[in-house]
């Protein structure tokens, strides 16, 4: 059992090794005195409880970030700098339709000889179904899943690495069980998204979580704004050969390469344009953008102070895929070096996404400015037939 543990976790390492994928999330609610002796008691309290040679179908829980077997957390293992390290287990089991519709064949061809029916009740096949079901649950083994997790407790956010809303519908109600807190997607045009001080009492936890705080004018679709952002920053990379001068942060270099999404539309009306090579198709990419679409997501090279990072970018929720950090010193010795190496790899990985966020807040204080209009008119020039790039 240890070897196939050890294989599913190395499929989600992110914060231990290999390219992160990760979600940001705003922690709403109060922590109590004595966080720390709260934190340790409620998750030993919801680690995980295995589901072997049970009915359910399901259970979660928390485990220990390098040792996914660890669920007493020792010596408070989660705790390194001002970071809470753990994991998410959620253990699933499944019945094959096939197999499920054959036994229950059988059953009910059993039934019929021994009562002598020659047809059963409604409520007969319906009992047979469950009894059936329940009986391959029990004889089946979960197949485990395991999700890191990121809580800087001063800033009151949580690092989630998954993008999936089904995986994070789990962390929601478990961490809300767990600590009396709640999760709400991280956006960046939320003027206190990493707010420790937003309490329950406040009325933040009764609104819509994903309604962004900022009040925007007439004609600025919140919804899409992260599309316009990705867009623009597209075009910004092309206007100086990918420099990018932050205030107050000096210049930062951004690069599209290898994929480009754009879409048009919502749901079943939807329609797609994927650009793909080395370097993004610039010719098929600004016809999509002629035609009305804008960018979801895109594969960059983001560079700033000496340090160079590449990821693709997902505009609508601000999620990163795959991300290849800045090379991080491998350690074998000491704990205490290999709680720093883990500690560097997630300083990487927040000042990459600070970087989208501070590129993000130059958007959208242009966006929202007077010079907008004359933003716009130098961009309907760039993606005009003819352009340069």
């Amino acid at each position: 059992m240890w070897v196939s543990l050890a294989r599913e976790k190395e499929t989600y390492m992110g914060l231990l090794k290999g390219s992160p994928t990760f979600s940001r999330y705003r922690i709403i609610g109060g922590l109590p005195d004595h966080f720390p002796d709260f934190f340790n008691e409620r998750i030993r309290r919801y680690a995980f409880q295995t589901v072997w040679r049970t009915t359910d179908e399901k259970a979660a829980g928390w485990t220990g970030l390098e040792n996914v077997l660890d669920t007493d957390f020792p010596y408070a293992s989660y705790a390194q700098g001002r970071y809470m390290l753990f994991s998410l287990r959620v253990d699933r089991k499944s019945v094959a339709p096939s197999l499920l519709r054959l036994r229950i064949m059988e059953a009910e061809r059993g039934k019929l000889t021994e009562t002598g029916q020659k047809k059963l009740y409604r409520e007969q096949r319906e009992a047979i179904r469950e009894a059936v079901r329940l009986e391959l649950l029990g004889r089946s083994l979960p197949v485990p899943s395991f999700y890191e997790i990121c809580w800087s407790v001063p800033d009151n956010t949580l690092l989630f690495c998954s993008l999936s809303d089904k995986v994070f519908e789990e962390l929601q109600g478990l961490f809300k069980e767990s600590f009396s807190l709640t999760l709400c997607p991280y956006v960046p045009w939320d003027p206190e998204p990493t707010s420790s001080k937003q309490t329950p009492q406040t009325g933040a936890e009764g609104r819509n979580p994903d309604a962004p705080l900022t009040t925007f004018p007439p004609g600025v679709d919140p919804l899409a704004i992260g599309r316009e952002f990705l867009t623009w920053l597209w075009f910004k990379s092309e206007e100086r050969n990918g420099m990018i001068m932050i205030p107050g942060a000096g210049e930062s270099e951004v690069i599209f390469v290898r994929r480009l999404v754009l879409e048009s539309g919502d749901g079943e009306y939807a329609e797609t344009v994927v650009c793909q090579g080395m370097h993004t198709d610039l010719k098929e990419g600004k016809e999509a953008l002629r035609q009305g679409k804008k960018i979801t997501a895109a594969r960059l090279k983001a560079a700033h102070e000496k340090a160079e990072w590449e990821f693709t970018f997902k505009a609508d929720r601000f999620q990163f895929q795959s991300m290849k950090l800045p090379a991080v010193a491998e350690s074998e010795g000491e704990e205490s070096d290999r709680e720093g190496q883990i500690l560097e790899r997630i300083y990487l990985i927040e000042k990459a996404a600070g970087l989208m966020d501070r590129l993000f807040q130059l958007f959208l204080g242009l966006r929202l400015s007077e010079k907008w209009g004359a933003e716009q008119a130098r961009m309907q020039r760039w993606i005009s037939p003819g352009s340069p790039g």
